[in-house]
């Protein structure tokens, strides 16, 4: 069987990496591009083929990944793919997005003969770099059987979701469920405070007892505790996106998400205030009373 070549879009914070990776691994040629000059360029030393125009990118090409901002940037680039793309490309979004907007995407590349599956991703920028994602697939079992093994030069942890859009649910819940407990763990690591509790303590002794948890040791330590929170991180700003999503996935369900709603209006605020580009866990200066209120 022939190696199929490979086009990358989107070298961003995640893509970057997550296309390093693939081109290391894969057998076959690795295209990549990305509209950011300093994105193609940090590319440069890899054995993916970075071009600056999004037609070499795309010639030839058996099967396009996406690593892109949302929804609204992954459905402009498939829109132009009927016209653009070779007949049966397949394409894979490793973006977050919303099931809808999976689902609109796959019906628009089924009637011109190309295939689709939502492939979002989760964990960190590290667990990019070393190629230890976990990624979330919703897809045909056909499709995903010819995904696997380039999903897992980017990845530790593969799941089958089940059909188109199922990736993007499961991301969405794994997300607002981080979210939200990021948010919960700042109002009792406020509380705390404000009870003669210092921070480090209290996250010691809960690490010891059945409130411990992946964001605790996590977030709570390595970016509440000493209240480090880069821009260059997971902001705010996308949180606000990625809830959106969530909050109308469960409307579409008809089941209420108010714990998801109370972790929206937090985040909301974050920024109002200005702080929406820096690290989310930033939420626990909002609700100790730390950040200040521009009105």
């Amino acid at each position: 069987m022939a190696v199929e070549r490979i086009a990358f879009i989107g070298l961003g914070v995640m893509g970057g990496p997550m296309c390093r990776n693939l081109a290391a691994k894969h057998a076959g040629e690795v295209r990549a591009f990305d509209l950011n000059d300093a994105a193609r360029a940090a590319l440069q030393d890899s054995r993916a083929r970075v071009t600056a125009e999004i037609a070499a990118v795309l010639d030839g090409a058996d099967i396009l990944l996406l690593s892109l901002p949302g929804a609204k940037q992954v459905e402009a680039v498939c829109a132009t793919l009927p016209q653009t793309g070779k007949p049966g490309l397949l394409v894979v979004d490793l973006s977050t997005t919303t099931v809808a907007s999976a689902r609109r995407t796959a019906a628009m590349l089924d009637a011109a003969g190309m295939a689709f599956a939502d492939a979002p991703v989760a964990r960190t920028r590290e667990a990019a770099v070393r190629g230890e994602l976990s990624i979330m697939v919703g897809a045909s079992d056909e499709v995903f059987a010819r995904i696997r093994p380039l999903l897992g030069h980017m990845g530790t942890d593969v799941t089958h979701c089940g059909g188109i859009g199922t990736g993007q649910a499961v991301k969405l819940i794994n997300n607002a469920l981080v979210f939200e407990h990021v948010a919960a763990l700042a109002e009792m690591m406020a509380i705390g405070d404000r009870a003669g509790v210092d921070p480090a303590v209290l996250l010691d002794a809960v690490s010891r007892g059945s409130g411990d948890s992946f964001v605790l040791r996590n977030h709570g330590r390595k970016a509440m505790l000493p209240r480090e929170f880069p821009d260059r991180a997971f902001p705010s700003d996308y949180v606000l996106k990625d809830i959106a999503g969530m909050l109308e996935l469960a409307g579409d369900a008809g089941v209420p998400a108010r714990i998801t709603e109370t972790a929206r209006d937090y985040y909301a605020e974050v920024v109002r205030r200005g702080c929406g580009s820096r690290y989310f866990p930033v939420v626990l200066e909002l609700i100790a009373g730390r950040m200040d209120d521009p009105t």
